[in-house]
């Protein structure tokens, strides 16, 4: 593992070879491999289906998984699964889950889906990726994914197979006896053939693939960005993107020494990828605890103490899992701990300093994208973490902050605010997403992938995010599209426009928020129009937990409308409102654009105040603040 303290460290990786030199596996099969020599009978995976400190795990070595994910590419290629055919899954966190993202990778594309969604937009996202077989649950007490999945299916003609996982094989009796008593119905209602997984892979050889591994580099997985439409936009990942995120964390980052704690879920790029890719190249071991991950009936309560169990020197983590944990003692040995790597949202600066104060563990910011195959940037685990930044880009990872004027691009100056734009082995040139149409106008000079997030980048070399060029509402890390918000109000007779944001959250980072106008001469009361937009927005979490009626609202010259004015509002309230529930004399007078830092509150005095207090009570958020001049 190479040092990764500072950007002469970076660079010195670069140095040493071209990316296109370095020996590394071409194919997921080989980089597996790989590993299972290496290190054949040291633990890879471990889940546990409950949360407790003592309840049963199951792990697999390295050789094992290897077998595991053999028989399960030989399976999807005997249902009829070619390099170019989609296996889907839609999947909580298990064994299994790990095993299908890496054999259906190794048989042709894998297409993990968020079993969250609703059947309509798992169906749309099957449509999409013509997948022709589908990966899920057996019918299971406490979860619909067998049944949304079931439905989604007889809207998805192309599925021909769906291969249940059944996770009464994680219980012990007596539970495991009453499951069968107590397990839900599920109408099938599709024409897919039905079969169990577990069943079917045990036919399989484990030891050889039944057919040859390519060796060329390929699109081997389809992530879906969003859901929250119809209309998915689903991104490509080819080999080489998924293994050189793997190869960053082995060269970066971790060791066949290391354990990390992954709550996350395995259709999201950063479990997929910087975690599980990692420990592939590295041969470090991973504990997924759930199947809902932080989701998961006492996951937080026992957080600490599965530390403890499985003596984690890395816990993987967002913002929103940090803030929850907080308001837990720390409860167990955590000195195993060397460090949290956490993503997904901007991480506020008085969460780092009680996690920091109570762990005595820092926090390692990064930033990734699923357009980018994930990893981006990272603070160095061994240097300077400059906290609210996102790090200093990887190895081989080129980011560039560029301007666009007149059809033409300018690159920006140290510190000045553009869009961040990244070039790497897991930016797929020209084809990032499976539509052509969505590729238009996605790359700068052809080559540099437009992320869509303003930043800029210091004198050191670190980079910072200052707000989006598009508009997503990044809630706890789940992307909402405000189109989905405001599509549903406009369909209401007294609403004209409607302007959806995320306004500002200590727990989720930004909730969804929306401002509306009515129609001239029409009436609506808010308390309406959020039931409204309850009845017709299908996404639970797309539904606005704050709307606010406006007699007009800010326009461009154009007539669009000018969500930074929005912003600036819902800041304003939120600052406000937290100060006063905290008891603090002051309030937001002005939210102000700042060319390093993007929207800025500035406070003023209406009272006596304790700065420290004030400190305290903003720190939870991640939109900078200052007194304004005088007060």
């Amino acid at each position: 593992m190479a040092r990764f303290a500072t950007i002469a460290d970076r660079d010195s990786v670069e140095q040493e070879m071209p990316w296109a030199d370095r020996k590394i596996a071409v194919t997921l099969h080989g980089f597996l491999s790989d590993v299972a020599r290496r290190h054949p009978n040291s633990p890879a995976i471990t889940f546990q289906l409950m949360s407790g400190a003592s309840d049963p795990a199951q792990t697999l070595t390295w050789s094992e998984l290897l077998g595991r994910v053999t028989q399960a590419a030989n399976l999807f290629r005997s249902l009829g699964v070619g390099e170019q055919d989609v296996v889907a899954y839609v999947l909580p966190n298990s064994l299994e889950t790990a095993v299908v993202l890496l054999g259906g990778a190794t048989a042709g594309i894998v297409n993990p889906i968020n079993p969250l969604l609703e059947p309509e937009q798992i169906s749309a996202i099957l449509r999409e990726t013509k997948a022709k077989v589908v990966v899920t649950l057996k019918a299971f007490p406490k979860t619909d994914v067998a049944q949304k999945v079931a439905e989604a299916v007889k809207h998805a003609p192309g599925v021909k197979t769906v291969l249940e996982v059944d996770l009464n094989r994680y219980l012990t009796p007596p539970k495991s006896w009453i499951v069968p008593l107590v397990r839900p119905k599920n109408p099938v209602g599709h024409t897919a053939v039905v079969k169990s997984f577990a069943s079917e892979s045990r036919r399989q050889p484990s030891d050889r693939l039944t057919f040859a591994d390519s060796a060329a580099d390929r699109v081997a997985a389809y992530f879906h960005t969003g859901g929250t439409t119809g209309m998915p936009k689903v991104a490509q990942h080819k080999y080489s993107g998924m293994i050189y995120n793997g190869w960053l964390g082995s060269e970066m980052l971790f060791t066949h020494k290391d354990v990390l704690i992954c709550p996350l879920p395995l259709f999201h790029v950063f479990a997929a990828y910087p975690i599980l890719m990692s420990a592939i190249a590295s041969g470090a071991h991973v504990v997924f605890p759930t199947p809902a991950g932080y989701r998961g009936d006492g996951v937080f309560d026992n957080f600490w103490k599965l530390i403890e169990r499985w003596q984690v020197t890395f816990m993987i983590t967002v913002p929103t899992a940090i803030s929850a944990l907080m308001q837990r003692p720390v409860n167990a040995d955590v000195s195993s701990l060397r460090m949290a790597i956490s993503g997904s949202a901007a991480l506020p600066v008085e969460l780092y300093n009680r996690f920091k104060a109570a762990t005595g563990v820092e926090i390692a910011e990064g930033y990734g994208l699923t357009e980018a195959t994930c990893l981006v940037s990272c603070n160095p685990v061994e240097g300077l973490k400059k906290i609210g930044s996102v790090g200093i880009p990887f190895p081989y990872t080129h980011v560039r902050i560029l301007q666009k004027t007149n059809g033409t691009f300018r690159e920006c100056e140290v510190d000045e605010v553009g869009e961040i734009c990244v070039g790497n082995p897991g930016v797929f040139e020209g084809s990032t997403y499976t539509e052509a149409d969505k590729n238009h106008d996605l790359f700068a000079e052809e080559r540099f992938l437009r992320t869509g997030d303003l930043g800029r980048l210091d004198a050191d070399g670190y980079l910072w995010i200052t707000g989006r060029a598009k508009d997503l509402i990044i809630r706890g890390g789940h992307n909402i599209d405000p189109a989905v918000i405001e599509e549903a109000l406009l369909k209401h007779e007294s609403v004209a426009f409607a302007g959806a944001i995320g306004q500002p959250d200590a727990r989720a980072g930004e909730l969804p928020c929306v401002y509306v106008e009515l129609v001239a001469g029409k009436q609506a009361t808010t308390a309406e129009l959020l039931q409204f937009a309850a009845d017709h927005i299908t996404e639970r979490a797309a539904v606005p937990k704050h709307l606010e009626i406006l007699p007009e609202l800010p326009k461009t010259a154009v007539g669009k409308i000018f969500k930074p004015d929005l912003r600036r509002l819902a800041i304003a309230r939120v600052y406000t409102d937290a100060l006063s529930k905290a008891g603090v004399a002051a309030e937001v007078a002005a939210v102000t654009e700042d060319k390093k830092r993007g929207l800025v509150a500035r406070l003023r005095r209406t009272g006596p105040v304790d700065d420290a207090k004030v400190a305290q009570v903003l720190g939870e958020f991640t939109t900078p603040w200052e007194w304004q001049a005088g007060a």
